[in-house]
């Protein structure tokens, strides 16, 4: 059993809470502009979700009936434990490989986009893990756990994983000897030198101690998150899809056969020689890192805010709906990615005008379309009134605009 939908409202009210405490200590670790980013990220991933399951899923159902072990018992309490450790344990050598090599970079690598660190970086999630993934927890099929078991731990997994993204926890003392916790998590998404490609366990952090890949927060160097060569923009579809790109343009333009096959499985800071000059590396100077930071209005981030919640409506919909077919399936995903991909120029202090135009016209048309499927009727009035909505906005996101890109050129 997935547990995450039902951990979701408890995630939206712990960022509550500390954006609140954060007020109240007079030490706020949020941007609404980032927070704002990752959550439309976290989203998007659920557009994913399905793929990840169809492509994962079909490999686990076919070892689970052919090449499994005989299957663990599933009421037993051994079974449980054992199979929770497991999963964490090929977690850590999926979550390690991520950094590692570039092609499982490229995928995991909008999670640690963020230069903030709060609790909606836990919902920064990467769009394309569906596509290798998987790989790493065959084993667990192939010895015999069952799928009920896989999902359910695996889906304790990543909602521990959520608590230990804040500020505001400190050391846990003895805890931290065994424990994945905020203090050692930290680490793992600073891009200080000494901090780099460290702490990868999801819960259990014996894994980076055992594998030589702990290190311990120090109070006398504070983390400063992000990844090295920013991509300067809120653009989930950038964020998702730019180290692919990346490595696209080396295989085409490197000359070397050798190096065009290497790309895929180099590590991930590697490049051939011949197509440095296509993205030059950077040396990082933690004296004059700067956070992205451009000055969106008041009225782009509330059209950012309206939108977030529309968009998580849209899927909580869609997931609840069931069984779809693959046209509205397609107009679900366009309707997302559209969305955000507008929201993020506001943000980044882009003129979208004629984008969002674009993106209500085909709103329009979906709005048209769920009249010829009596399952989609209900969403009829809500389109109206949101196509309505976003015709207001458009006054107050034009009148705003001048000023905030002025103040932008002048700050960059």
């Amino acid at each position: 059993m997935d547990y995450v939908p039902y951990a979701v409202p408890f995630f939206l009210l712990a960022i509550l809470v500390e954006l609140s405490y954060g007020w109240l200590k007079n030490r706020n670790t949020y941007r609404a502009n980032d927070a704002l980013s990752s959550m439309f990220m976290g989203a998007l991933r659920s557009t994913s979700s399905a793929l990840k399951i169809g492509l994962g899923g079909a490999v686990y159902f076919f070892l689970e009936n052919h090449f499994s072990l005989p299957r663990w018992d599933s009421s037993s309490i051994f079974t449980w434990i054992t199979a929770f450790v497991a999963y964490d344990f090929f977690y850590y050598w999926f979550h390690r490989v991520s950094h590692e090599k570039q092609i499982f970079w490229a995928s995991h690598v909008a999670h640690h986009q963020s230069e903030d660190y709060n609790l909606s970086t836990a919902l920064r999630q990467t769009g394309t893990g569906f596509f290798l993934t998987w790989v790493f927890y065959i084993p667990l099929f192939v010895i015999g756990v069952p799928s009920y078991v896989f999902v359910s731990v695996a889906s304790i997994n990543l909602i521990y994983q959520f608590w230990v993204h804040t500020e505001h926890v400190p050391k846990l003392g003895w805890f931290e000897l065994f424990f994945v916790s905020p203090s050692n998590h930290r680490v793992h998404h600073a891009q200080n030198e000494e901090y780099i490609d460290k702490n990868y366990g999801g819960v259990f952090i014996i894994w980076d101690r055992l594998f030589g890949t702990f290190k311990e927060e120090e109070e006398n160097l504070p983390c400063i998150y992000g990844i090295r060569g920013p991509i300067k923009t809120f653009n989930p579809l950038w964020a998702n899809f730019h180290i692919y790109v990346k490595m696209a343009k080396e295989i085409f333009y490197t000359r070397k056969l050798k190096d065009k096959l290497y790309v895929l499985v180099a590590p991930t800071r590697w490049m051939p020689d011949d197509t440095e000059h296509l993205s030059p590396k950077t040396d990082f100077n933690a004296n004059s890192f700067a956070k992205y930071n451009p000055s969106s209005s008041f009225a782009s981030k509330a059209y950012a805010f309206f939108q977030l919640i529309f968009v998580s409506l849209l899927s909580t919909f869609f997931i609840e709906l069931g069984d779809i077919n693959l046209m509205q399936g397609i107009l679900v995903a366009l309707a997302m990615l559209s969305t955000a991909y507008c929201v993020s120029l506001w943000l980044d202090c882009k003129k979208a005008l004629f984008f969002d135009g674009l993106r209500i016209a085909f709103f329009i048309a979906f709005l048209v379309f769920t009249f010829f499927f009596p399952q989609l009727n209900e969403l009829i009035m809500p389109l109206l009134g949101y196509v309505f909505i976003n015709l207001l906005f458009f006054f107050f996101l034009q009148n705003s605009f001048h000023k905030n890109s002025l103040l932008t050129q002048k700050l960059s």
